[in-house]
């Protein structure tokens, strides 16, 4: 992709080969990567995605790259001595544990990319030295899009843990929507409530804070209030990639709810403020392993409800959103 292209949506992050090692010993490879299974899932509903990312030069990247263009990204990609990989270890339930072997830059890489909208999170905003690569580029684009961000912490990958909450609590600060798990919340910040930790991340800047709560459903914070929507029940095959197409689903969301970037012109004429139940509208796609078609949308299983939850931004309304871009140290 050569210099001065405009995409509707950047990803910025990590594209690598996932190394499945089931509980009955099993194992397989595919590609993936957060940003990467992000950057899939807007290819598939009809967006036109570009990832920005580093791959080897090899087989496996080869893998990468086509798996990618099979559903419309675009890929700008700098070298790599050999394309990463994350092994997931499952256990009974079929949550997963993960190793990498990666090394993380993006040295001049992105230079004359524009979007409408940016996405990071996971570890190439968290792992240096490719996290200030990003947070440069992010700082560079936002005037003019809208950012988006989601930690999807890995543990193993990062120095402390309060190195990585003071880093990720810069980009919440500069970010438009953020989408977190309540694990990620809860490993975060260990002695608050995931509601609670999402509360403040509201209050420090963005205009919606998603909290996806496993089988209990999702939460959605703004400061006109929040909704809740249950889950909807599904026989669980493995949770790979389960929360980067919730996050693909809910970029979708953002264009019909006129949510937009704090650093872009003013609000186009007929744009509406962003409001929490029609953000949280976020279900499906489910992967294919669950038997759903990328694109579709599971009906609410047994009369689910949306509950609102009243007051829980107390306190944040009237506060203003941090100014100026803060390269996470």
């Amino acid at each position: 992709m050569s210099v001065g292209t405009w995409t509707s949506v950047l990803v910025v992050g990590e594209a690598l080969v996932d190394v499945v090692r089931r509980a009955d010993g099993s194992a397989d490879e595919s590609p993936g990567g957060s940003p990467a299974n992000v950057a899939l899932t807007l290819g598939r509903l009809g967006h036109t995605p570009t990832l920005l990312t580093r791959l080897g030069d090899d087989e496996r990247g080869e893998r990468v790259r086509a798996w990618l263009a099979e559903s419309g990204v675009g890929v700008v990609a700098a070298d790599a001595p050999r394309t990463a990989t994350a092994t997931a270890s499952l256990d009974a339930s079929g949550a997963a544990t993960y190793e990498f072997d990666l090394d993380w830059a993006l040295p001049a890489a992105g230079a004359g990319l524009s979007a409408s909208i940016v996405h990071t999170g996971s570890i190439a905003a968290l792992l240096e030295p490719g996290a200030t690569d990003v947070a440069r580029l992010a700082s560079s684009l936002r005037q003019r899009a809208l950012l988006t961000f989601d930690p999807n912490v890995r543990p193993a990958l990062l120095p402390s843990r309060e190195e990585a909450r003071a880093r990720v609590e810069a980009w919440v600060a500069v970010a438009d929507l953020v989408k977190a798990s309540d694990e990620d919340l809860a490993w975060l910040s260990p002695d608050k409530d995931p509601l609670e930790t999402a509360e403040a991340w509201l209050a420090s800047g963005p205009a919606v804070v998603v909290v996806t709560l496993g089988g209990g459903g999702a939460a959605a914070l703004t400061r006109e209030g929040g909704v809740h929507v249950d889950a909807v029940r599904a026989d669980v095959v493995d949770t790979v990639g389960a929360g980067d197409t919730f996050m693909g689903r809910t970029h979708r969301r953002t264009g019909a709810v006129g949510l937009r970037g704090r650093g872009s012109a003013e609000r186009a004429p007929g744009d509406q403020p962003a409001e929490p139940d029609a953000v949280a509208r976020t279900r499906g796609p489910r992967s294919r392993d669950h038997g759903v078609a990328p694109g579709s949308r599971p009906a609410l299983a047994g009369g689910a409800r949306r509950r609102l939850i009243k007051d829980r931004c107390s306190g944040c309304a009237g506060r203003e959103p941090s100014s100026g871009f803060v390269i996470p140290a």
